[in-house]
């Protein structure tokens, strides 16, 4: 069989063997010490990625936490949902609003003229390209229409090139034929659609709705916007209109829609405990890559950063920013409405008997705690700034040190398998000179062997 080596035909002595065991003796030092950094690299980077992501969506809640006003304890209510839903934001505060909608913010709709044949209708029948311009505000997309293209072409065209640009297009068809029905994203007054070009789609075309702005009250006042959410009306409020008001059958006059925000207890305690499973979830992640474990035989295992001074510093920092008085209130910090810190893993849990003590008489203390440039939110955030930036950060430098010290390995790895090949060929080589030799002289051996045998034969039979 090709590159097959019969060891010791010659010397009777098996070679091969000789040569594995050499090879191995002098492979064995280095691989073990490749196997071992390779395998302490490879669990600390994937430790890292764990801790990186964990704290990565930590911080995406924090700043999710300080935009919906999760520490506000506003409960939210709309009268009519048909007519407006809402939501509150930084700068909400208790009170109720009279909403009345008169009209609903709306797209421009246009409609080209009816092709007999339908989807397939062949829309440019000429030779050459011709130019399909879509104009709005301002702007215009021009679209390519390529010899025998159909009207179905051409819609699908318009949405693949545009529809990130708020442009939509689709096709009605009836008994008569087809038409295509070109609308926008973008509403209110101003945002008028047209068509031009020289494609012939644009002759004859129609208009089937104007952009319209919404028009509402809010508290007998009247306002327009050109959108139906509206963000800017009432301070920290958004709010998106889904419907017009209905008219009161007997008087004729429409009925309003009461937009109500109350403190809740409730909803002040949910804000609360969201903040706490978001920690902790931070928390148990850094305690699982840190912790020491006990194996079978009850020897201790420790983690891929057991006694990591990033990940001290790291948990230090947070768990410091906890006990920081702050805010403007009579309570400044979260210890004082029942939230303590386990002595085993620091995990935070909520004392709900202290938290109703404390929230009966200070509930408006709480968003002060979290909120503003001193709040809670922000100095946990800046405290995990230099850890968590995407390429500069603490952990993504001590990732990228990792993944260079595993490039480096496996190039160490392959120097290894290179210098430990062409040592077994040199001793495979000098093995089987040795094993030709051996072969040579046992030839010669035996050929004087039976030499002197024949003469030792001769001179008995004389």
């Amino acid at each position: 069989m090709a590159g097959t080596t019969v060891s010791g035909i010659g010397s009777d002595i098996d070679t091969q063997a000789i040569v594995k065991s050499l090879v191995d003796a002098e492979r064995a030092p280095k691989q073990a010490q490749i196997n071992t950094q390779t395998l302490k690299a490879t669990t600390t980077l994937s430790s890292i990625g764990k801790i990186q992501a964990a704290l990565d969506a930590f911080r995406g809640a924090l700043a999710s936490m300080g935009t919906d006003n999760s520490f506000a304890g506003l409960s939210l209510t709309s009268s009519d949902e048909k007519v407006a839903t809402f939501t509150s934001a930084a700068g909400a505060s208790t009170g109720s609003f009279t909403l009345l909608v008169t009209q609903m913010a709306s797209a421009s709709k246009l409609s080209t003229k009816v092709y007999a044949g339908g989807t397939s209708s062949v829309v440019n029948a000429g030779t050459t390209p011709t130019t399909l311009t879509i104009s709005q505000a301002g702007k215009h997309y021009d679209l390519s229409v390529p010899p025998g293209a159909t009207l179905q072409q051409v819609r699908d065209s318009i949405n693949t090139q545009f529809g990130t640009s708020g442009l939509s297009a689709n096709i009605l068809t009836d008994a008569n034929g087809s038409r295509l029905v070109l609308t926008s994203t973008t509403m209110g007054e101003g945002s008028d659609l047209t068509m031009s070009g020289n494609s012939g789609i644009d002759t004859g075309y129609t208009v089937v709705d104007e952009p319209k702005n919404a028009k509402y009250s809010i508290d007998g006042i009247d306002m327009e916007s050109k959108t139906n959410n509206i963000s800017d009306a009432v301070s920290g409020l958004n709010i998106k209109l889904t419907g017009v008001s209905g008219k009161n059958a007997t008087t004729g006059e429409l009925n309003p829609t009461v937009l109500s925000l109350s403190t809740s207890p409730a909803a002040l305690k949910s804000g609360v405990k969201g903040f706490i499973d978001t920690y902790n979830a931070l928390i148990k992640v850094i305690n699982t890559e840190t912790k020491v474990t006990m194996g079978a035989d009850g020897q201790p295992i420790a983690g891929a950063l057991t006694g990591d001074a990033t990940m001290r510093t790291l948990m230090s920092s947070i768990r410091s920013e906890l006990n920081v008085l702050s805010g403007n209130g009579t309570m400044k910090s979260l210890a004082a409405f029942g939230v303590t810190s386990s002595q085993d893993g620091g995990l935070l849990s909520l004392d709900d008997k202290k938290w109703d003590k404390a929230v009966a008489t200070n509930a408006a203390d709480i968003s002060s705690i979290f909120n503003g440039k001193d709040g809670l939110l922000a100095r946990m955030t800046k405290v995990t700034d230099d850890y968590a930036k995407a390429t500069t950060g603490t952990l993504a430098e001590r990732s990228k040190s990792l993944t260079e010290n595993l490039n480096d390995l496996k190039k160490q790895q392959d120097s290894l398998d290179e210098r430990m090949t062409a040592l077994q060929k040199s001793l495979q080589d000098k093995y089987n000179a040795m094993d030709s030799l051996v072969a040579q002289l046992r030839a010669q051996s035996n050929s004087v062997m039976t030499t002197l045998n024949a003469l030792n034969a001769r001179s008995k039979n004389e």
